[in-house]
């Protein structure tokens, strides 16, 4: 029973409907709903019940009394809610006349005396003000506490009436009053030793691990419930097997005490009305499998191709917690056969529901349920349209199985005022349950013995109650058809009889078949009228044949072949091996075969007799000689083809070698390059000092003094290594191409170059360094207007490129570089690359790349185009706006991608408005044609610009700092008096630019790598002007061997940092004692290298820029302390590697020491 809270009809009647439900039952496979019963009405009938499959409800009850007083267990297969076993709630009843809670009826007792186990499930207890001494009882005790069950209590008794447990009763624990009623204890009390029940305290009480709610002995035949399945009264926790393996046959043998599983059951045999799957009982058939009868048993076998069409009936599947069939879900039973589940047709069904806002249901509707054949459940009517006075929607309906049952009926039409007859005409069997026809005013052509034939077991019984009189259903000759035998009918005419008098045609009882006369012929087969094969030729005064089939005719009406009659004769039919038979009729209309060597059929025996071979060799002959005249014809064609083509070759190489000028074929239309390339002298300009050197160079700071003129202009020069490759000074030159073709006031150019052996570039030396230290060692004076106005430049600056087709492909802050704090410029062309007028994008194949800054098309497919140098230029603001942070500092570099592709970003900075934000997500879609452009951001961010307090919250918002001690430091040493910008030194010479310097620590400067040569600053350990301890050391440090040991050969020096300009930053200031100073542990690599390097590193244990570091394979070195590079000053330079970059496709190794 699935009611729950829903009341069917009055009071009574509900009450009538649990009385024929529950009565006698020991064992109820479902639910146990006791609800809306009145105080006088006696409920003595649930008294024999033991055992419940799913949940117990008690609700809105009026009685005083519930007498379950031998229910041991609750097994919880369907659980109220989802989570409760059992349920008592709201059994009250109260004058709601009085002001004050004055309760008059209710639940007092609830008499569980024998509940020992709810196997699944829990307890809910609420609204029961007279209930007594639930409070006593121990639920642990009960239920299973390991699967944490939902346990609810309100326990708001109001009552003064109720008895005190017995003193006997251990704990104090009762139902009611009465030794009777104590709490039966199975598993607080027992021993350690029982593993689940046990009957007493001490070990040999336990129970056997098979039982439930206790038991009575140690043994399986002991238990008073199973916990699984029940053989023969042996709890099991299976039943035996249908089959078993005989080891002396190696064969799967049939077992003879195999058994079937019913619910906790074990039998030899299904109930008739279940279908049997695999070794268990069912009601419907598994997806992907249909009912058949086998041997009299219904069984479930696989589908051949599509199924059958089996719809849901209420109560299974999709309609599970449906009533009835209503206007929601009649459109589902459209075209089905077999209905698994039940058909019910309330009052609600026609009239709507508007609690729900379900509409009524169109009555036409009804004619979806014409196709259907079977319902394994049962059949409910209780309420009927008034335009139909037949169940005729039901009249091909064969079989109700009465897996489900209502009240135990399987078929019960109730209160259908307008029907007056059932029309169920094809129905055969009622499989079980009983069938009732009740209070149907109008309804006649009803006998009992009709019924009687239907049944399939004893216990099945017809109730026929408060229909249409007999003696008014004959006066009003609403009886059977004269041709219907005593067997009854299902309505009027000789269409509704259950049997025939006589013949039976096509569902119609008739009197005579049309054996002799009449259309059509017809033979007579176990009473029914049959029709002759259309090929039989009608006789009259005998019989035109003697069976249904073409060989039972009398005569045949065209011809004969064998003993069957035929409308024309075999002609070209595929026979046996393949053979393709061919016959002719002859005269007497007997069909003969024709001769072996006949391919197309004959007229007549032998060979004269065969047709189309003349045709057949004329044909033959055509298609022979036209497919010859078409190959003569093609090849003749693609000679001739050939021919020419070879001629006009030659005519055109002809022509190619008599003339001298090459014309153009394809203009490009690109603008000419007509940048200045400026050659210097190497006598033009001063070495001063190092700078820093790396694996393929080194870069000092000096001075140019242009020839003829008295004018001294500070440089950086950068110095290739006379042994460095070819592919080394190609790529020089290949950087030195690109600076000299920029010309704009946020991007650096080159000065000039000077061709000696090892290639010397000199660009303009930047005094304060590059963007990146500039905001970490500023960040308490940077203010919002400085950080706009910087976006806006490198925005600017990158616009420029674009417009010239120049992917930058390495752009971020510490690519940067300050010339003013309010001027700054885009550096670092090492891995620039110049499209030409056609190309849209470049495609890289490898080398040290920056993947933190990168889009991810550039990181998985190694595609550049303008729109990732968007993607660096989000990550470049995100710095700023960071002042200097590291993007996905806590993230190696392999791993980018993957965090990339799963929709991770750098997050929002603290200072940054959602403005500003979303600005930097926009870099950042996926979609490379989503991303604005940097036209667009020149705008965006030069409105913000002009209100920075409205899109940047700085704490002290102050102008950006300027060092007045800077250019003093700057030139106090190294011969810097007098010197001249080089950009003042150029300004009448539009088409130089400035120099790439780049000040920058150990994980930010520009790292000299395989793939580009521009060397990299590092700080110069010789100078000692500012030896203080306060000095913040740099990520990596050069370490020495002894204090003294400081004058080593600047060349030598491995890492590449930015002179600092200030104190802990800057160009001025300079590192303190070697000795005082701890290098920074590296974090996670921030670049990876995705070629091996193509060339070999010196022999020196140069450290190339960790930005970019690429080989991760430390040579091989003796382990003496002659190998390693000790400078003539005795200043030891060792070798590091730095994680912060590393190398796909080489192998990751730790850092070397």
């Amino acid at each position: 029973m699935n009611n729950q809270l829903n009341l069917l009809g009055t009071r009574e009647i509900h009450y009538d409907n649990m009385v024929r439900m529950y009565s006698n039952c020991s064992v109820v496979l479902e639910n146990l709903e006791i609800t809306y019963t009145l105080e006088h009405q006696d409920l003595s009938f649930l008294q024999s019940i033991q055992e419940v499959g799913g949940y117990v409800l008690v609700a809105m009850n009026d009685a005083e009394k519930v007498p379950l007083i031998n229910l041991r267990l609750i097994r919880g297969q369907n659980l109220y809610e989802s989570r409760y076993a059992l349920l008592v709630m709201s059994n009250y009843n109260r004058n709601h006349s009085s002001a004050t809670l004055n309760y008059t009826s209710g639940l007092r007792q609830l008499q569980l005396s024998s509940l020992t186990e709810i196997l699944k499930g829990g307890v809910k207890m609420s609204h029961n003000p007279l209930l007594c001494n639930a409070e006593t009882i121990h639920w642990w005790d009960i239920v299973d506490k390991d699967s944490n069950p939902s346990m609810l209590f309100k326990m708001d008794n109001v009552s003064s009436k109720c008895g005190k447990c017995h003193p006997e009763c251990v704990n104090g624990s009762c139902w009611a009053a009465g030794a009777d009623h104590c709490q039966r204890f199975t598993k607080l009390q027992c021993a350690e030793q029982c593993s689940r029940r046990c009957r007493g305290p001490k070990p040999v009480d336990c129970c056997n691990e098979h039982c439930a709610a206790g038991c009575t002995g140690p043994r399986a035949t002991d238990c008073l419930a199973c916990k699984a399945f029940n053989d023969d009264g042996t709890c099991k926790d299976d039943c035996p097997a249908l089959t078993v393996y005989d080891p002396k046959t190696h064969q799967v043998v049939n077992n003879p005490n195999g058994k079937f599983t019913f619910g906790a059951t074990c039998l030899k045999a299904c109930p008739h009305n279940y279908v049997v799957t695999g070794g268990s009982c069912v009601r419907t058939c598994s997806p992907g499998t249909y009912e058949v009868e086998e041997n009299g048993v219904q069984r479930c076998k696989d589908c051949d191709g599509p199924c059958p069409k089996a719809c849901d009936g209420i109560g299974v599947g999709t309609l599970t917690k449906t009533m009835a069939v209503n206007a929601s879900n009649i459109e589902s039973f459209r075209n089905c056969t077999k209905i698994n589940g039940d058909v019910s047709l309330l009052q609600t069904s026609f009239t709507g529901d508007a609690h729900y806002k379900i509409p009524p249901m169109d009555p036409a509707k009804l004619e979806y349920f014409r196709t259907v054949k079977e319902i394994t459940g049962f059949l409910l009517i209780q309420s009927w349209p008034e335009n139909l006075t037949s169940l005729s929607v039901f009249e091909n309906l064969e079989i109700i199985r009465g897996r489900t049952t209502r009240v135990h009926h399987s078929l019960a039409v109730v209160g259908a005022k307008n029907l007056r007859w059932l029309g169920l005409r094809s129905l055969k069997e009622v499989s079980a349950g009983r069938v009732m026809m009740k209070d149907n005013s109008q309804l006649c052509y009803t006998r009992p013995d009709q019924w009687t034939r239907l049944f399939r077991s004893s216990d099945q019984a017809i109730i026929l109650r408060n229909n249409a009189p007999p003696d008014v259903c004959k006066q009003q000759n609403r009886t059977c058809d004269t041709e219907c035998t005593d067997d009854g009918c299902w309505g009027p005419g000789p269409t509704m009889c259950v049997s025939c008098r006589r013949f039976e045609r096509r569902g119609r009882c008739v009197s005579l078949c049309n054996l002799l006369q009449g259309e059509p012929r017809e033979v007579e087969v176990n009473s029914s009228c049959v029709e002759c094969h259309p090929e039989c030729q009608l006789k009259t005064g005998i019989p035109t044949c003697l069976g249904p089939g073409p060989d039972q005719c009398s005569q045949c009406a065209n011809f004969k072949d064998g003993p069957h009659c035929v409308p024309r004769c075999p002609h070209g039919v595929l026979g046996d091996g393949d053979t393709l038979i061919w016959k002719y009729p002859n005269g007497t209309g007997q069909c003969q075969s024709c001769h072996q060597n006949c391919t197309q059929g004959c007229s007549g025996p032998g060979l004269s007799g065969c047709t189309g071979a003349t045709t057949h060799s004329t044909l033959a002959a055509g298609v022979v000689g036209g497919l010859l005249i078409t190959v003569i014809v093609s090849l003749v064609i693609f000679v001739l083809l050939r021919r020419r083509r070879i001629r006009k070759k030659r005519t055109l190489r002809r022509l190619l070698q008599e003339r001298e000028l090459v014309e153009p074929l394809t203009p490009s239309g690109e603008a000419p390059n007509q940048a200045l390339l400026r050659i210097l002298k190497e006598t033009e300009f001063k070495k001063i000092r190092v700078l820093g050197s790396g694996a393929f160079g080194t870069v000092f700071k000096g001075l140019w003094i242009p020839e003829g003129e008295n004018v001294r202009i500070p440089v950086a020069i950068k110095v290739l290594r006379e042994a460095t490759s070819p592919k080394a000074n190609k790529e020089i030159l290949d950087e030195a191409y690109v600076m000299a073709s920029v010309d704009h006031p946020h991007v650096c150019r080159l000065l000039g170059i000077c061709l000696t052996s090892s290639v010397q570039l000199v660009t303009q030396l930047m005094q304060y360094g590059c963007l990146l230290d500039y905001v970490r060692h500023h960040r308490d004076h940077v203010g919002a207007q400085w950080l706009l106005n910087w976006c806006v430049q490198i925005a600017k600056g990158m616009n420029y490129l674009e417009e010239r087709h120049l992917v930058h492909r390495d752009l971020a802050a510490r690519n940067v570089l300050v010339k003013t704090p309010n001027h700054v410029k885009i550096t670092d062309f090492g891995l620039a690359k110049l499209l030409t007028a056609d190309e849209k994008e470049y495609h890289a194949d490898g080398g040290k790349v920056p993947i933190k800054w990168m889009a991810l098309e550039s990181i998985l497919q190694w595609t550049y185009t303008h729109q990732s140098d968007v993607w660096s230029y989000g990550v470049t603001v995100w710095e700023l706006m960071t002042f200097g942070s590291k993007p996905y500092d806590s993230i190696p570099a392999s791993e980018i991608a993957a965090v990339l592709e799963r929709g991770d970003r750098l997050p929002q900075p603290p200072i940054c408005t959602i403005d500003v934000y979303m600005i930097m997500v926009k870099c950042w879609m996926i979609d490379p044609s989503s991303r604005p452009r940097f036209r667009e951001l020149i705008a965006e961010f030069s409105k913000m610009a002009r209100d920075p307090s409205r899109y940047l919250v700085i704490q002290g918002d102050l102008p950006s700092p300027t060092d007045s001690r800077f250019y003093s430091r700057l030139l106090s040493s190294d011969d810097m008096e007098d010197v001249v910008d080089a950009e003042e030194y150029l300004l009448p010479y539009k088409g130089t630019g400035n120099h790439d310097n780049r000040p920058c620590n150990a994980t930010n400067g520009r790292p000299v790598r395989e793939n580009s040569v521009a060397l990299r600053y590092i700080t110069d350990p010789t100078h000692n002007s500012l030896d203080r301890e306060e000095f913040p050391g740099h990520e990596y440090m050069n370490q020495s061997l002894s204090e003294t040991s400081r004058g080593s050969r600047l060349s030598e020096v491995l890492n590449p940092n930015y002179e600092d300009l200030s104190l802990g930053w800057g160009a001025a200031s300079l590192p303190s004692p070697l000795e005082d100073i701890k290098p920074l542990a590296p974090v996670g690599p921030e670049y990876l290298n995705t070629a091996q390097s193509s060339l070999p590193l010196p022999a020196s244990d140069s450290l190339d820029n960790p930005d970019y570091q690429a080989n991760f394979l430390p040579r091989a070195e003796p382990t003496n302390m002659t190998s390693d590079r000790v400078t003539g000053n005795g200043l030891f330079l060792p070798a590091a590697e730095n994680l912060e970059y590393l190398g796909v496709g080489a192998a990751l190794h730790a850092p070397v020491r």
